[in-house]
């Protein structure tokens, strides 16, 4: 197989897989979801992806129809059955199927389990980003990895139709992250990164950034910064399950960062060592 499907134990090529109309993912968005790559069939911060998708499902009260064990297992079976073993590996969990009722189904509806494979390199961790900026208009359970993504879609087209990498979203002077990432800036030998609240997304990148830091003696201040703050720090990151560690050089047009080129460089070696190290 080129690409993979699997919905509640079908398993066929994703253009083949058929979901049912009724799966309140297609008319509610209600359901959850979660990313991370292989490399040579190895499944990079599987555990850690695993644990998020369980707990935004606690989050929103879905119950997954087998256990974590069981879907560690079957993810890890379903990589290697692709020609390819470097792959994008994309997770989602809805509800379950049932006529269209905004109050959650009944006790004995199952939630439908969907997995899709498919060949994906993550990105150039030493190509710099240029990005753009937005107001966040997301709503205010960002800290659940939700299927509603419509302000992150928006966002996204403004960065084609701009012909940049990223859209930067801030809530009035605040900001929060990106369209698809988590954003962090160094200052003065210190990163600085928005707090884990419902207001962001905590990636398994921004994680694995702290750790670095802190691998470093790198002071880590998690907090609130502003555009202004932004604009003038030393070295602006960007971190996500596909871009490790990646500086922003440009933001509205304007030349941003490099004035911490050494500590991003050590950043950025330790993490993609870190990967290629955990899929060998």
């Amino acid at each position: 197989m080129k690409t993979l499907g699997y919905y509640n134990g079908e398993i066929d090529e994703l253009d083949r897989i058929k979901v049912p109309m009724l799966d309140r993912a297609c008319y509610f968005g209600d359901g959850v979801y979660d990313v991370t790559y292989s490399r040579n069939y190895h499944i990079y911060a599987q555990e850690e992806h695993i644990d998020r998708f369980l707990h935004s499902a606690k989050l929103l009260r879905i119950t997954p129809p087998i256990s974590k064990s069981e879907l560690m297992e079957l993810v890890t079976d379903l990589v290697k059955k692709l020609d390819c073993g470097n792959q994008w590996i994309y997770l989602q969990l809805s509800r379950g199927t049932e006529l269209r009722n905004h109050a959650f189904p009944t006790d004995n509806t199952r939630a439908n389990l969907w997995i899709m494979l498919k060949p994906a390199e993550i990105k150039d961790t030493y190509r710099p980003m240029r990005c753009i900026t937005a107001e966040d208009t997301r709503f205010y359970h960002c800290n659940i990895k939700t299927l509603n993504l419509i302000p992150n879609v928006l966002a996204t087209q403004a960065t084609v139709e701009a012909g940049v990498d990223e859209c930067i979203l801030h809530r009035g002077d605040t900001v929060t992250e990106c369209a698809h990432s988590n954003l962090s800036i160094l200052k003065s030998g210190k990163l600085i990164t928005h707090p884990a609240n419902n207001l962001i997304l905590a990636g398994t990148g921004r994680a694995h950034l702290i750790a670095a830091c802190k691998h470093f003696d790198i002071p880590v201040d998690e907090r609130p910064y502003t555009l202004t703050e932004m604009m003038e720090a030393d070295e602006i990151l960007i971190t996500s399950a596909s871009a490790l560690c990646i500086r922003v050089s440009e933001i509205d047009g304007k030349a941003v960062g490099g004035n911490a080129t050494d500590t991003v460089k050590k950043l950025q070696d330790f993490l993609l060592d870190d990967f290629l190290t955990k899929t060998e």
